[in-house]
């Protein structure tokens, strides 16, 4: 070492050795009274260059979350149709029929505007993709949807009855996998409070599914033929507000965006509206009356809306904190290694 390798800062070319403070806490040794970190301790802020971890998801609230709900809202309609249509219940047929064709095309319209133009979902019908949920469920719309029409328009007609039939079962044997595969899209992405429920939030969708489908029947059917609406409203609304918070449970750190902000709001409205839907839906039955099945219904619709908008904006807000990545991530590793 010569004299001009010495500079003001030091030894030129040398690296901290062992004895360096890098942070508040340093490992066994003590820092002395006085002291200052070298390094700050790490924040979860953001990863290399100011750059987030995770890139949050662009798309449009009411476009997304609310295909998230209209495809809900029409697979399980489609399945109360079926049940109208073959037990006699014309009237209870009808709405569901019509629900569910009018759903499934405000889905497919909501879906078309956040991606820009028609032409970009028809690009996804050219290959079939059985490990891509984007594929299936693209192919599962596209099956879905003019059968779940037909059956609307040969009832309104009144004509066409082997059609009829045949749409009606088509769209039924359709309507739980249109329900669900939503749950399975997002949860197959990188985001935590999405990713992290991928157990639970196949039936989380499911019961909230029911309990929108059966209270569109109970809005708009008559009371005598709305019987199997009752009984899916309880259903629906028990397997949603059961799943949902077993997965919370479950979600550990990644539970926290749920608990924050709008998402918390939204969550809190939706547990409201269903379980005071599901009460009214079983007392409705009783009495046979049709106002507080009105309420009843428009309180499932209400509260199968705000449960899927509280899951979109939680997802969104886990990806902008990178410690819903960073922390499981680490976590994991050390129960690995332990």
């Amino acid at each position: 070492m010569t004299g001009s390798d010495v500079t003001r800062d030091g030894v030129e070319g040398a690296r901290p050795g062992r004895d360096a403070l890098t942070g508040a806490h340093t490992g066994r040794r003590r820092r002395r009274r006085g002291e200052q970190p070298m390094v700050p301790d790490a924040q979860f802020s953001s990863s290399y260059y100011g750059k987030p971890i995770l890139n949050k998801p662009t798309w449009e609230p009411l476009d997304i979350a609310g295909y998230l709900y209209l495809g809900g809202l029409a697979g399980a309609s489609s399945l109360l149709a079926a049940g109208g249509h073959a037990t006699g219940r014309p009237a209870l047929a009808r709405t569901a029929k019509l629900g569910a064709a009018g759903a499934i095309s405000l889905s497919l319209a909501a879906l078309v505007h956040d991606l820009g133009r028609p032409a970009r979902f028809v690009n996804m019908l050219r290959v079939f993709k059985p490990t891509s949920p984007m594929s299936v469920g693209s192919w599962l719309l596209a099956g879905y949807a003019p059968l779940a029409m037909t059956a609307a328009a040969t009832h309104v007609a009144n004509r066409y009855r082997i059609i009829a039939a045949v749409s009606t079962a088509g769209a039924a044997a359709l309507g739980p996998a249109v329900a669900t595969y939503t749950a399975v899209l997002i949860t197959d992405t990188a985001v935590p409070s999405w990713h992290e429920g991928y157990r639970e939030m196949p039936f989380v969708f499911a019961g909230s599914a029911a309990s929108a489908a059966a209270g569109l029947a109970l809005a708009c059917s008559p009371a005598q033929q709305a019987r199997p609406a009752h009984r899916m409203a309880v259903l629906g609304a028990a397997l949603e507000l059961g799943a949902f918070r077993l997965m919370k449970r479950r979600l550990g750190l990644a539970a926290e965006p749920y608990e924050r902000g709008k998402p918390h709001i939204l969550l809190r409205s939706a547990e409201a509206l269903t379980a005071g839907g599901a009460v009214m839906a079983a007392f409705a039955s009783r009495r046979g009356t049709r106002w507080p099945a009105a309420a009843a219904g428009a309180a499932l619709l209400a509260g199968s809306a705000a449960l899927r908008f509280a899951v979109f904006h939680a997802g969104v807000a886990s990806a902008e904190d990178p410690k819903y990545t960073v922390v499981p991530q680490r976590d994991r590793l050390k129960a690995r290694e332990g």
